[in-house]
């Protein structure tokens, strides 16, 4: 039985936007380091790296005997600081085909962003270039549920609920391996648009957002894939 689809799950950073210079170890310690150290404890940049890619629980810092919810409120309150002062610079950029988000949605497609950042790190950078009045929700970082971080699949299926669409009616768009793991944990098919390198596993490969919507298209007339995308783009 062939499905419709009638939902768009985007991640935000690096799928929408980018931030020019980027760099995790310089922002580790310029920013988060620091903060983390006014806590009492100290976290090196790789044990924090594994607890972001679900290596290690998120409530791994308990047992320096810190709430593992200040942590990670303490954490994010470094990263918008972050992300204010790299917008102030003009460091966060928009990738030039967001504008197709307009177009996806007067095409009647619900759209959701999620992402791993806090709530108000994901509002920011979305409204930093107007691009929240597309989206009919948005969801960052669960304090209630720390471990529902991608590549859990606990935000999707929020998205899911919020939105009243079945997995099989939706697709989730996003450029890393934990936005492929995380769709497919929450049974929805995975498209990577290929910012940076490829990941394995996903279900269509797109290079722009242009392109997805020629894919979804596709699959809602049940035409054979665009040129240019690819379900089994060699790795």
């Amino acid at each position: 039985m062939r499905h419709i689809i009638r939902a768009l799950i985007f991640d935000v950073d690096e799928t929408l936007v980018y931030y020019e210079g980027y760099n995790l170890e310089e922002w580790f310690r310029r920013y988060t380091a620091p903060a983390i150290k006014r806590l009492g404890i100290e976290i090196d940049a790789e044990t924090y790296r594994k607890m972001t890619r679900g290596e290690l629980p998120r409530s791994y810092v308990e047992r320096f005997g810190v709430s593992h919810v200040l942590f990670w409120k303490t954490v994010d309150g470094a990263n918008l600081k972050y992300r204010i002062e790299a917008a102030e610079r003009g460091k966060i950029k928009p990738f030039p085909d967001v504008d197709a988000l307009k177009e996806l949605k007067d095409m009647g497609l619900k759209l959701a962003a999620v992402s791993n950042a806090s709530q108000e790190c994901t509002e920011f950078v979305l409204d930093l270039f107007k691009l929240r009045r597309y989206f009919d929700a948005v969801f960052g970082k669960d304090y209630s549920y720390l471990d529902g971080a991608k590549p859990s699949p606990y935000l999707i299926e929020k998205s899911l609920k919020t939105l009243k669409i079945s997995p099989e009616e939706a697709l989730v768009v996003g450029d890393s391996k934990s936005d492929v793991l995380a769709a497919h944990r929450a049974g929805v098919k995975a498209v990577q648009i290929v910012r940076f390198e490829k990941v394995e596993n996903a279900d269509y490969y797109v290079k722009t957002l242009w392109q997805l919507l020629e894919l979804v298209e596709s699959l809602n007339s049940d035409q054979p894939e665009p040129s240019g995308i690819s379900s089994k783009l060699p790795l």
